[in-house]
C-alpha cells in the first residue's frame, strides 16, 4: 500500500486539499488576513467541516489581544482537559505562558456545591481571581461563556480574550451569540457547531502562527 508516512507531508497535504475544495465550492471565497486563514484552515481541517468558513467570527480585536497576552505571559484556563491537551504546551513553555483546566480541582468542586452552580461555572470564578493576563477557552460549557460574560459585565473578568466554541444543544448557540455581542474580543463558532477539539485547533493556529 502506498500512502504518506510523514506527518509533517500529511499535515502539508491536508491544506493543500483545504484550498482545493475551497477554490471548487466557493471559488470567490476571501480570507480577510493571513492570521484568519491560518485559524478559519486549522478549524477545517480539524473537523473536516467547511462551515467554518462561515461560522467561525473572529473579533476585530481578538487576534491582537491573544497575541498581546500570550507576549506577556498569559495564563490559559480551559473548560475541559480535552481542550487542554490538544494545545501545543511545547510552545506555550517556551514563550513562557501557563495553563490551566481547573474543572476538577477541589476548589472548583466545593465552590460549585456551595452556590448550586456548575464546575464550569465555579472554575471561571477561580480563574477570574487570577490577576495576570489570561485568554479563557471554553469547547464544551455554554455555562462557563454565560459566567465569563457576567463578570466581565461587573468588571471582575479581566481576560484578553476569549475563545468560544462549545458544542451543543442546550446553550450552546445562545451562549456564543451573547459573547459576540459583548464587549470582550472573542473567537467564536456560531450555532451548534464546536468542541474542545475546535477550540484548541484555534489557539494552536495562532501559536503556530506566530511562535513556530
Amino acid at each position: 500500500m502506498e500512502y504518506i508516512k510523514n506527518p509533517g507531508r500529511i499535515e502539508e497535504k491536508s491544506f493543500e486539499i483545504i484550498q482545493d475544495i475551497i477554490d471548487e465550492i466557493r471559488a470567490d471565497y476571501k480570507f480577510k488576513s493571513e492570521i484568519e486563514e491560518m485559524i478559519i484552515k486549522r478549524a477545517i481541517h480539524t473537523t473536516a467541516d467547511f462551515d467554518y468558513l462561515d461560522i467561525l467570527k473572529i473579533s476585530d480585536g481578538a487576534v491582537e489581544n491573544i497575541l498581546q497576552a500570550l507576549n506577556n505571559k498569559a495564563t490559559i484556563y480551559t473548560d475541559t482537559n480535552m481542550a487542554l491537551s490538544g494545545i501545543n504546551k511545547r510552545i506555550l513553555d517556551c514563550i513562557g505562558c501557563k495553563y490551566y483546566c481547573l474543572i476538577s480541582d477541589e476548589k472548583t468542586a466545593n465552590l460549585a456545591k456551595e452556590k448550586q452552580i456548575t464546575r464550569s461555572m465555579a472554575a471561571v470564578d477561580i480563574a477570574a481571581q487570577d490577576e495576570n493576563e489570561k485568554i479563557f477557552i471554553f469547547g464544551n460549557a455554554p455555562t462557563a461563556v454565560y459566567r465569563a460574560i457576567e463578570l466581565d459585565n461587573e468588571g471582575k473578568l479581566n481576560a484578553n480574550a476569549i475563545i468560544g466554541v462549545p458544542v451543543g444543544f442546550v446553550g450552546a448557540q445562545d451562549s456564543k451569540e451573547e459573547l459576540v455581542n459583548s464587549n470582550i474580543e472573542s473567537i467564536v463558532s456560531q450555532g451548534r457547531k464546536g468542541g474542545s477539539n475546535l477550540a484548541a485547533a484555534i489557539i494552536n493556529a495562532i501559536l503556530y502562527y506566530y511562535f513556530r
